[in-house]
C-alpha cells in the first residue's frame, strides 16, 4: 500500500486481512448467541426489573448491533480491505459500528455507576432503585446516538485517500479534508465523552465499592464483587488500550505527533486495539451470566 498519511507512507499489514477475520467470526459465534440469550432473559424472564436489569438489556441490544454488522466487516477485511456494497451501505454500517461501541461504552458506565451507590450508598440506592430513570437514561443515550447517527449520515460518504491498488477503502484512510470538516470534532467529542470519561468513572468508582464491599460479609457482596471485577477486566483488557491508542492516533492526525516511526507503530496498534474492542461482545455474557443466577432466584422466592 502507497498510500501516505502527512509526510509518512502507511505501513503494509498484511497481518490484518486474518487478524480481522478471526476475531470477528469468533465474536460473531460466541457473542450473538449470548447476547440474544441475555437480551431475552433481562427483557422477558426477569419480571423485577431493577436500574441494573434494564442497563444490561440496553448492553446485550448494543453488542447485537455491532455483532450483526460484523459480516460486512468480515468480507471487507477478507477481501483485502475492499469494500463492495456501495457508499451508503459503507457509512451506515460504519457509523453504527462504532456508535454501538460506545454506547457499549456508555452502558458499562451506568453499571458501574448503579453497582458503586449500591454498594458505597444503599441507603440511597433503596429509596432510588425504581426502574424509570435507568429507563430514562437509556432512552436519551439511544436518542442522541440516533441523533447524531442520522446528522453523520444525511452529510453524505466520505472520502478517502486514493488507493494504488484499486481498493475502495471503507471507514478508514480518510482524506484529510475529511478531518479537518467534519471527523475532527465528532472524534475529540467522542474521545472525552465516550471514551476517557467512562473509563475513568469505571477506574475510579469500582475500587471505591470493592474497598466498601470487603468489609461485607455475604453472598449479595460476594456477587458484587464478581461483578465488579468482570467490568473491570473488560475495561482493562478491550476498551482501555483502544481509547489510548484513538488518543494517540487523533494527536496523530492534528500532526502533533510528526513521527513516522510513531505513526507506524500507532497504526499496528490501533488495528490491534480494534480487535481487542468487539472481543468485549464475548465477554459481555460473562458478565451476563455472573448476575443471573441472583436475579433468577429473586425471580423463584416465595411471595409473601
Amino acid at each position: 500500500m502507497n498510500v501516505t498519511e502527512g509526510n509518512c507512507s502507511i505501513p503494509a499489514a498484511e497481518y490484518q486481512y486474518y487478524l480481522f477475520p478471526v476475531v470477528y467470526i469468533l465474536a460473531f459465534v460466541i457473542g450473538l448467541p449470548g447476547n440474544l440469550v441475555a437480551l431475552f432473559v433481562f427483557t422477558f424472564r426477569i419480571t423485577h426489573r431493577t436500574a441494573f436489569s434494564v442497563y444490561i438489556s440496553n448492553l446485550a441490544l448494543a453488542d447485537i448491533i455491532i455483532l450483526c454488522i460484523l459480516p460486512f466487516r468480515i468480507h471487507y477485511h477478507l477481501n483485502r480491505n475492499n469494500w463492495v456494497f456501495g457508499d451508503i451501505t459503507c457509512l451506515v454500517t460504519g457509523i453504527l459500528f462504532f456508535a454501538n461501541m460506545y454506547l457499549s461504552t456508555c452502558f458499562m458506565t451506568c453499571i458501574c455507576v448503579d453497582r458503586y451507590i449500591a454498594t458505597v450508598h444503599p441507603h440511597t440506592y433503596l429509596r432510588q432503585r425504581s426502574p424509570w430513570f435507568s429507563l430514562i437514561v437509556s432512552v436519551v443515550l439511544w436518542l442522541v446516538s440516533g441523533v447524531a447517527i442520522l446528522v453523520f449520515i444525511l452529510m453524505g460518504p466520505l472520502q478517502t485517500n486514493a488507493d494504488t491498488s484499486g481498493s475502495h477503502n471503507c471507514f478508514e484512510n480518510f482524506a484529510k479534508i475529511e478531518w479537518d470538516s467534519r471527523l475532527m470534532p465528532y472524534s475529540l467529542l467522542t474521545l472525552i465523552v465516550c471514551c476517557l470519561l467512562p473509563s475513568l468513572v469505571i477506574l475510579v468508582c469500582y475500587p471505591l465499592a470493592v474497598k466498601r464491599i470487603s468489609m461485607i460479609k455475604n453472598r449479595t457482596a460476594h456477587r458484587a464483587v464478581r461483578v465488579i471485577y468482570t467490568i473491570l477486566a473488560i475495561t482493562l483488557l478491550c476498551f482501555l488500550p483502544s481509547h489510548v491508542v484513538y488518543l494517540l492516533h487523533l494527536l496523530r492526525r492534528m500532526d502533533i505527533i510528526q513521527s513516522c516511526s510513531s505513526a507506524n507503530a500507532i497504526y499496528h496498534a490501533r488495528r490491534v486495539t480494534m480487535a481487542l474492542v468487539i472481543l468485549n461482545t464475548c465477554l459481555d455474557p460473562v458478565l451476563y451470566y455472573v448476575t443471573t443466577s441472583h436475579f433468577l432466584s429473586k425471580e423463584r422466592r416465595p411471595k409473601k
